[in-house]
């Protein structure tokens, strides 16, 4: 029987068998340790949020919650419910420690300078943002440096300057300070606001006929509404708790604003204090605060994103 030769031809080469491939080294996957990092960086940032508001959040409560008591349960019982509810206490700090008339004067200044600051900031930040001309950098520099000066080395020179103009001791002299005071703040932030808005929407308008002032008022102030409310809600703040300017240009008593309210109220009775009645002064203070911030909070986010995002 002949069998079948598979052997290779004469001068031909047999194929080298094939190298075994060396085993793959097991590499560790960076993912889970990944995962875990984040994880307690997670954990621990927010451990720190809780803590935070928690510093915050139970003096608020606890001011709260002591406005309604009376005076011995406070010395006595600091920490614990009231078993009854001193509405009193509310009622007494409104008419007879005079807060309804420190609210008022607060509210109008408040809201005057408010105004002020924000049509004023906003008007000399778009100017400064948007045209260029001999002096913009130094006059925004200006502003800058107008922040990093301290107030109360003001306060004497702005003493005698409301006295000179007869504005001391009033309402509107009280508004054309805080406006001073507020400025520089309000146009530094505002100016790196402009800068984000799109030029096509004002280019647009001017070419369609529009003027500079309309188009300013018209088109890019609504476009800069969430920097408006956002620097808005700060100078609210910083306005509403001014001491140290109304301390020192508004000396009438029936002009004190709520600041000055309540120090009258602390001291006004010597050892015997409605502590009691201060507590609810003061949270009549803050719920105008926290009334404001609650109701704009996105607005706020948004105004202070808005460059990031852009």
């Amino acid at each position: 029987m002949k069998t079948t030769d598979t052997s290779p031809p004469a001068g031909a080469q047999e194929p080298a068998p094939a190298a075994e491939a060396p085993p793959l080294a097991k590499t560790a996957d960076p993912r889970p340790a990944k995962e875990t990092k984040g994880g307690v960086l997670s954990v621990f940032s927010h451990g720190v949020l809780v803590i935070w508001a928690i510093l915050v959040v139970m003096p608020l409560l606890w001011a709260v919650m002591t406005s309604f008591k009376d005076d011995k349960s406070i010395f006595t019982e600091p920490w614990s419910l009231p078993d009854t509810l001193h509405f009193e206490n509310w009622s007494r700090a409104w008419t007879q420690a005079h807060m309804s008339d420190y609210f008022l004067n607060t509210i109008l200044v408040v809201a005057g300078s408010l105004v002020g600051t924000l049509l004023l900031g906003s008007m000399a930040a778009y100017v400064l943002a948007r045209f260029e001309f001999p002096g913009n950098r130094f006059i925004y520099y200006l502003f800058i440096g107008g922040m990093s000066f301290p107030v109360i080395l003001a306060l004497v020179p702005l003493f005698y300057v409301l006295n000179n103009l007869g504005l001391l001791n009033t309402i509107h002299g009280l508004i054309l300070v805080y406006i001073a005071y507020s400025l520089p703040f309000t146009v530094f932030f505002l100016t790196s606001f402009f800068r984000t808005l799109p030029t096509s929407v004002a280019e647009a308008a001017i070419i369609d006929g529009a003027s500079h002032t309309r188009t300013f008022f018209q088109v890019m102030l609504p476009m800069a509404r969430p920097g408006l409310i956002s620097v808005g809600i700060f100078n609210f703040l910083g306005q509403w708790n001014q001491y140290l300017l109304p301390t020192v240009l508004n000396t009438d008593p029936e002009k004190k604003v709520l600041s000055q309210g309540l120090v009258q109220l602390a001291v006004s009775q010597g050892y015997k204090g409605d502590w009691s009645g201060l507590f609810a002064g003061l949270v009549m203070a803050m719920l105008p605060v926290l009334g404001a911030y609650i109701i704009f909070q996105r607005q706020v986010v948004a105004g202070l994103t808005a460059g990031a995002l852009k």
